[in-house]
């Protein structure tokens, strides 16, 4: 257990204390988050939200327990590494692949893989999500970066934050579109009705902001293009089911009739990000997985599917 001990000065004052704690003791907000959760952190003795106004000063106390072991076993895998350097990896992960461990499912996953690729991954998210800064679903195909140390998790994380790390996915989606292009801002939380599910909701929900551009329509589906201004879980699949047009193969929030492809016709096909280190900004690019490339080219020849 390592104890920290801050006081506000006048720069600080008037901040948030999850903002400031995060700041100046280098954690990420989730993890700062969990740590007021669990009774971890004071102000002048007393628990405080996160959303706490500091004042010049406070006396703030943070406990941190000591890191635990990781219960979870590297593991050979081929792993189609799109960039690597000393802070970064850039993967372009297959459909079918879970990202990382939950109870019940600790091995077969990204996080295997990357423990058995290397020993250096950042554990600023916990115990079972080592490097790991945003996460894909496990039926969705396409690129996602990994953090290799805490300060470059925590520069990733910022980026995520302030909207300076771009993500774009592609996706084949029911009935063809009236209109190219459109945003879609409506919240996300949990649904109500199904807590395995995410819905558009004002309860308990955060905002979303989903950008789509419409690349091709065909004769029952459209292919189109999305951009996140924000990156709540499923937040693509949950936008267009929500206008009416769900993401085919998608076996949640999709029709029951739709095309076979194993899960959601979803592809993460372009990252781009400021590296934490060189300040350059770095873009990739991902080619369709197979599945998806082969029922594009399907739809485009007019054929059934």
């Amino acid at each position: 257990m390592e104890n920290k001990i801050m006081t506000i000065s006048s720069e600080m004052a008037g901040g948030r204390l999850d903002k400031i704690i995060s700041t100046y003791c280098a954690l990420s907000r989730s993890r700062v988050k969990e740590l007021i959760d669990q009774n971890k952190i004071h102000v002048n003795g007393k628990q405080e939200k996160g959303s706490y106004t500091c004042k010049v000063n406070d006396r703030v106390v943070i406990e941190i327990p000591d890191d635990q072991p990781l219960d979870v076993q590297p593991e050979k895998m081929d792993l189609d590494i799109i960039y690597e350097d000393h802070d970064v990896l850039v993967i372009n992960k297959p459909k079918g692949l879970v990202v990382h461990p939950a109870p019940g499912h600790m091995d077969h996953t990204l996080v295997n893989g990357l423990m058995d690729h290397c020993d250096d991954l950042s554990g600023i998210n916990g115990i079972l999500r080592p490097g790991i800064v945003h996460r894909i679903d496990k039926d969705t195909s396409g690129l996602l970066v990994v953090a290799k140390n805490d300060q470059a998790h925590m520069a990733l994380s910022q980026q995520l934050t302030d909207k300076t790390c771009h993500r774009e996915y592609v996706a084949i989606v029911h009935h063809p579109f009236d209109h190219s292009y459109g945003t879609i801002n409506a919240p996300i939380g949990r649904d109500p009705k199904d807590r395995q599910k995410m819905a558009v909701t004002e309860k308990n929900s955060k905002p979303a902001i989903t950008h789509f551009q419409v690349i091709e329509n065909f004769k029952d589906y459209a292919y189109i293009r999305c951009q996140l201004e924000t990156g709540r879980t499923h937040q693509i699949r949950v936008h267009m089911a929500y206008i009416g047009h769900p993401i085919a193969g998608d076996p949640k929030y999709g029709y029951r009739k739709t095309i076979s492809a194993n899960g959601q016709l979803l592809h993460a096909c372009a990252l781009e990000f400021i590296h934490p280190t060189t300040q350059k900004r770095m873009h990739f690019e991902a080619p369709l997985d197979p599945t998806f490339e082969r029922i594009l080219n399907a739809l485009e020849l007019g054929k059934s599917i």
